[in-house]
């Protein structure tokens, strides 16, 4: 069975994330979606809050090969723990892929069976990130063409600050 490991922070996930999941988990046998549990980035949602939106996202797009889990640490580690033989990361943009470029070399010179696969988005969702759903949230503006319906409505429950004004 051929494994592969597709991680992230996820906060939230997006229908970007959505769709390099459903055509990762067509070049698998599995594929495991983690939330990586990095405690330097302020999260919108716990860890396991953004585990269960994940999860909840990936059976509403009928992903049936995909599980969903949680990691600490680095990802060599969790590549190993699920003896995964490779790890899917998604490109929207040339800038992405610098990033991504020395975090794949950098994860290889540490295990080298940790393999990089590379996936555009949809062009419809080339421009959709995280970061961005959360600056139209806070700012009061429409991101359910944007997100999955569990997360629009998990972020619609979500008490948040008013955007500070300069």
């Amino acid at each position: 069975m051929r494994t592969a490991l597709f991680p992230g922070s996820f906060d939230p996930v997006t229908n970007g994330h959505l769709d390099v999941i459903k055509r990762a988990s067509l070049l698998f046998d599995r594929l495991i979606v983690a939330v990586a549990n990095n405690e330097s980035k302020k999260a919108l949602f716990s860890v396991r809050e953004r585990e269960e939106l994940l999860r909840s996202a990936c059976v509403e797009a009928g992903a049936t090969n995909v599980e969903t889990t949680t990691f600490d640490g680095l990802l060599v580690g969790a590549v190993l723990r699920f003896d995964a033989v490779a790890v899917v990361r998604g490109l929207r943009a040339v800038s992405d892929f610098e990033i991504e470029f020395q975090m794949a070399l950098m994860n290889r010179q540490l295990e080298k069976r940790c393999e990089t696969i590379f996936l555009m988005p949809s062009p419809e969702y080339s421009f959709v990130s995280s970061r961005m759903i959360k600056e139209i949230f806070r700012l009061g503006g429409d991101i359910s063409s944007f997100v999955p319906q569990v997360v629009n409505a998990s972020l619609a429950a979500k008490q948040l600050p008013p955007p500070e004004h300069a």
